[in-house]
């Protein structure tokens, strides 16, 4: 895959308010994971918008860097993919398969993480993920098998047993799994299929209601419809927008994100 130009990774370092790394260590990388989760938004506005999704590095760094705007898993961390690579990490595409509230496994392709290796860390990989919304604020070491704690929770990474397993890792925050990762690298255009879905099938959530979320200093914000939802040391408010131009400035206001005409569930939630 193309590296970034100096010009852009400077460009979209200035997005999430970062230095350059002088080299590609394992301590810039938790900065950059943290930034990055407090600047660009997990949104899913494009299906709601009738915009496309287009899983092209170039197209990716563009929404995020020049339109200001944020994605879900395929666009976010698609576009970190880039940065990261371009400023000397190794990275791979992983596949992952989230579970469902009944603990059962979503379809392929449901998620995009990142597995990273730093020039200091001696081999050590990194998952690292801007595009699960709620998750950990830094990178989970991929080879600790005991409790890793992350201001959002205490994570664990789990060797899979059992038929069909093939070496893939179960994800777990506070006890319970989040997704099932699969070690093989892929690329970005696998992904296709699985981004298709869940922007237009009427049973993945993404087409239910649009909703954007941004970590914060004291918690999350998040909007979800037309709720404006405040986490702040772990008390949660909710306050309801009267009308569209109040939905438009809060995007505006909270997510720094512009809209000339507010997002249309595209399956509404019956």
């Amino acid at each position: 895959m193309e590296t970034l130009s100096p010009e852009r990774v400077d460009a979209y370092l200035r997005r999430i308010g970062a230095d350059r790394p002088s080299r590609p260590t394992e301590d810039a990388l938790h900065d950059l994971q943290l930034r990055h989760l407090t600047t660009v938004p997990f949104e899913n506005l494009s299906i709601h918008l009738g915009e496309d999704v287009v899983l092209e590095e170039e197209a990716l760094v563009g929404k995020i860097v020049d339109g200001l705007r944020g994605g879900f898993c395929y666009e976010l961390n698609g576009a970190f993919a880039a940065l990261l690579r371009s400023l000397g990490y190794e990275v791979d595409l992983l596949q992952a398969r989230v579970y469902d509230k009944d603990g059962r496994p979503g379809i392929p392709y449901d998620h995009l993480a990142l597995r990273v290796r730093a020039a200091d860390g001696d081999g050590r990989a990194w998952l690292t993920d801007v595009g699960f919304g709620d998750h950990s604020h830094f990178p989970i070491d991929l080879g600790e098998r005991g409790d890793q704690k992350d201001p959002s929770g205490v994570f664990r990474i789990v060797e899979c047993e059992g038929p069909g397993a093939d070496g893939d890792l179960d994800v777990v925050r506070d006890g319970r799994p989040q997704y099932r990762l699969e070690r093989r690298p892929r690329a970005l255009s696998d992904f296709a299929a699985g981004a298709w879905w869940h922007r237009t099938s009427p049973r993945s959530h993404f087409t239910r209601s649009p909703v954007c979320s941004l970590l914060t200093a004291r918690g999350r914000l998040t909007l979800s419809g037309r709720r404006l939802v405040t986490t702040e040391d772990g008390r949660r408010t909710e306050r309801p927008l009267a009308d569209d131009a109040e939905l438009l400035a809060a995007y505006r206001e909270h997510f720094g994100v512009r809209l000339d005409r507010p997002p249309v569930p595209l399956h509404p939630r019956p």
